[in-house]
C-alpha cells in the first residue's frame, strides 16, 4: 500500500468513529465508551509499536511535562468529541471538532514556538469561527444544543494542543513512536474510572463489537496506516488527506444516520469544513508546514 494510500485509508476509518457510535446505538455512556476505547486502541499499540528504546527517550530532561499534557488533552478529547456526537450527530460533531483543531494549534505554535499565523490560518479561523457561531444559533438543527457543540469546540481544542504538546516532545528528543501510544493508554487508565461509575451497557454485543472497532480498526489500525504513510508526504498533501476524516462523517451520517441539520446547522458546517480545506493548501513559497496543519513530525496521533 502506498503512502497516499495508506494515510487516506486511515483517515476513513477515523470518520466512522461518530457514525459508528450512533449506529450502534449501545446504550454505553460516552466517557464510558471512550475509555474503553482508549485502553483497549492504546494496549495494542503500545504492543505493537513500543520499544524499549523507544520508552527511554520519554525520560529525557524536559519531556515529562509534556508527556503529562498529552495525556491530559487525549483523554479531554474522547471524552469530549464522543460526547459532542452523542448530542450533535457525527456530522456536525465531527465538523465542529477537526474545524477548531486549525484554529488552537495555529494559536499553540505562536505562543510555543513563535511561528507566524500565516494567511491560511487567518483564512481558516475566519471560516471556523462563523461557523461555529451559527450552529449556535436557536434552532440551527434537530439535534444541535449548546453543550453539544461547545463539546465539540473543546474536542478540537485538545487536540490542537495535542499537536502542540507532540512538537514539544519531538524537540526534546522523545520518540513519538513511543509517546502517542502511551498517551492513549494513560488517557484511558486515567478515565477508566468512569467504566465502574456508568457500567451500563457495556456487557452488550453490540457494545462489544462496538468497543471492538473503535480501538482496534479506528485507533491500532488506523495508527499504524497512518504513520505508515505520514513520513513520505508533505505537510499540505497530509492536511488534504485527512479531510477525508470530516467528509466520511458528514456522508455516512446523512446516508446511514439520516441526519438532517437545519439550514443555519448546515450552513455552520460547510463554513468549518471550508476552513479545513483553505488551511491544507500549499503556501505559495516554502514548503514548511502551517501552523495548525498537521504534518510528519507533529501528528503523532489521530483520533
Amino acid at each position: 500500500m502506498g503512502a497516499v494510500a495508506s494515510v487516506l485509508a486511515a483517515a476513513v476509518l477515523w470518520g466512522t468513529v461518530g457514525p459508528a457510535q450512533l449506529w450502534a446505538d449501545a446504550g454505553v455512556h460516552p466517557v464510558s465508551l471512550g475509555a474503553c476505547r482508549m485502553l483497549l486502541g492504546g494496549l495494542v499499540l503500545a504492543l505493537l509499536t513500543v520499544r524499549p528504546a523507544g520508552l527511554r527517550t520519554l525520560r529525557l530532561p524536559g519531556v515529562a511535562p509534556w508527556l503529562t499534557l498529552s495525556v491530559l488533552v487525549t483523554a479531554a478529547f474522547q471524552v469530549c468529541f464522543l460526547q459532542s456526537v452523542e448530542r450533535s450527530g457525527a456530522a456536525l460533531a465531527t465538523a465542529v471538532a477537526f474545524g477548531t483543531v486549525p484554529v488552537v494549534g495555529g494559536l499553540c505554535a505562536r505562543l510555543l514556538s513563535g511561528e507566524r499565523l500565516t494567511s491560511r490560518w487567518w483564512s481558516g479561523t475566519g471560516c471556523a469561527v462563523p461557523g461555529v457561531v451559527l450552529l449556535l444559533l436557536p434552532g440551527s438543527g434537530a439535534r444541535v444544543d449548546l453543550p453539544g457543540v461547545l463539546f465539540g469546540v473543546v474536542a478540537g481544542a485538545s487536540f490542537g494542543v495535542y499537536i502542540a504538546a507532540s512538537k514539544e516532545l519531538g524537540v526534546r528528543g522523545a520518540d513519538l513512536g513511543a509517546a502517542a501510544p502511551v498517551s492513549v493508554l494513560c488517557a484511558g487508565l486515567l478515565v477508566s474510572p468512569y467504566v465502574f461509575i456508568a457500567p451500563e451497557g457495556l456487557d452488550a454485543g453490540r457494545s462489544v463489537a462496538l468497543i471492538a472497532w473503535l480501538g482496534l480498526g479506528t485507533t491500532a489500525l488506523g495508527y499504524l496506516l497512518f504513520t505508515r504513510g505520514v513520513g513520505r508526504l508533505s505537510a499540505a498533501t497530509t492536511g488534504t488527506l485527512s479531510l477525508t476524516e470530516p467528509l466520511v462523517a458528514t456522508v455516512l451520517g446523512v446516508l446511514v444516520l439520516g441526519e438532517r441539520p437545519g439550514t443555519a446547522a448546515a450552513g455552520g458546517a460547510a463554513l468549518l469544513l471550508l476552513g479545513l480545506v483553505l488551511v491544507s493548501l500549499p503556501e505559495r513559497r516554502g514548503g514548511g508546514s502551517a501552523p495548525g496543519v498537521s504534518g510528519p513530525g507533529t501528528r503523532a496521533w489521530c483520533p
